[in-house]
């Protein structure tokens, strides 16, 4: 078998589904999603050695106990975190504080750190745990 032939895409389609369960269209045509990083592409590498980065700052700075990590913090490093795998969002919009529609990382960062869409970090997460959603048989990829 030539196992390159099951290498992962550098990217992949997450199609979102609401709160409710069922996916979300624009306007009942486009799908309402996110494209995503593949866990072997390079920008997952660059989370994965930042991650680790914090565990051991963390550990360094607290006698190598492990240190509580307040919750606006652990959503604040998540958040960062998503948006640097994030490719694209399809379909999303989402308003700043002053009302101007958001784009491009100001547009993930406001989506994924807002507690109210946690729905949609939740299915993030998840799909990017998954290498096969990633695959060129992969209806998603």
């Amino acid at each position: 078998m030539k196992i390159k032939t099951l290498a992962v895409a550098a990217t992949a389609f997450l199609h979102l589904k609401g709160p409710d369960g069922s996916f979300l269209y624009e306007d009942d045509k486009a799908a309402v999603g996110i494209d995503l990083y593949s866990p072997g592409s390079p920008e997952y590498a660059r989370i994965e050695e930042r991650q680790s980065a914090r565990t051991i700052r963390r550990l360094q700075d607290n006698d190598n106990k492990v240190a509580h990590v307040p919750v606006e913090q652990r959503r604040t490093e998540s958040s960062e975190d998503l948006a640097d795998l994030t490719a694209g969002f399809r379909n999303i919009e989402h308003d700043g504080s002053d009302g101007v529609p958001l784009s491009n990382r100001a547009l993930y960062l406001a989506v994924y750190s807002d507690p109210t869409l946690g729905w949609i970090k939740e299915q993030v997460v998840k799909f990017l745990g998954d290498w096969g959603k990633f695959t060129g048989g992969s209806a998603t990829s």
